[in-house]
């Protein structure tokens, strides 16, 4: 499912995020106010220790904010459980992590096949067609059968995001999917993200990465918990 390029997805309002610490209190994200609408292609960037990762976190539900509202998809964070948010992370968000997370023992069919199974979507035999089918858009299906172990870090990333697409959500959000990448499949990673925007999916990602961010609709800048640039 996704929505018309224009609508509001993801919405933050003066969202900020502090750990208590022995030595004090430690603001991670300083009163962020954002809006990402459906369609974009946003690039995070900024210097180690300046929130991003936080800032993907809190998105997701992941993480709380201290103080603040976040709003996803419709869906206020604040007020649902744990559980309640874990089933619709899992139908509405597409999580890609920089180390790919893939199950070990999982095959990578297996691991696309996880997440329909967690949402009880479709019966067995669906599931693994849909994933043959998501495995076959990533370039990978002949590695299907294949344990995370048996491949290559660019085809981790790509059976990841091939996992993230599996129940169909609106909104993929991706922290440093290139950096553990060499060029090349950083650049078959891109061009998947590209392609999913084309078809009116919202792509939000974390980079350290400069030659990417000509890539993407948008740019937010931050610094020390703060946005201190956002450009088009």
């Amino acid at each position: 499912m996704t929505h018309s390029p224009g609508t509001i997805l993801v919405e933050l309002k003066e969202v900020s995020k502090i750990y208590p610490t022995d030595a004090g209190e430690i603001p991670v994200l300083q009163n962020i106010t954002l809006a990402i609408c459906a369609g974009e292609f946003v690039g995070i960037l900024g210097p180690s220790g300046s929130g991003k990762s936080t800032l993907l976190n809190v998105m997701t539900g992941i993480d709380h904010p201290s103080r603040g509202e976040v709003v996803v998809d419709g869906v206020v964070i604040r007020d649902h459980s744990e559980d309640q948010l874990a089933r619709w992370r899992g139908r509405r968000i597409g999580v890609v992590f920089q180390f790919f997370q893939l199950l070990p023992t999982l095959t990578l069919l297996e691991n696309v096949m996880l997440p329909m199974e967690f949402c009880k979507i479709g019966k067995s035999a669906e599931r693994r067609r849909k994933a043959h089918s998501l495995l076959a858009e990533v370039g990978i299906e002949h590695l299907a059968n294949k344990l995370p172990g048996m491949v290559s870090g660019g085809e981790q990333q790509r059976a990841a995001i091939a996992r993230a697409l599996a129940t169909d959500p609106p909104l993929i959000v991706a922290d440093e999917p290139t950096g553990n990448l060499d060029t090349a499949n950083a650049e078959v990673v891109i061009r998947l993200f590209e392609r999913l925007v084309q078809r009116d999916k919202t792509v939000i990602m974390v980079t350290h990465n400069p030659d990417l961010c000509g890539r993407m609709s948008r740019l937010i800048h931050m610094r020390d918990g703060q946005i201190v640039e956002m450009n088009a």
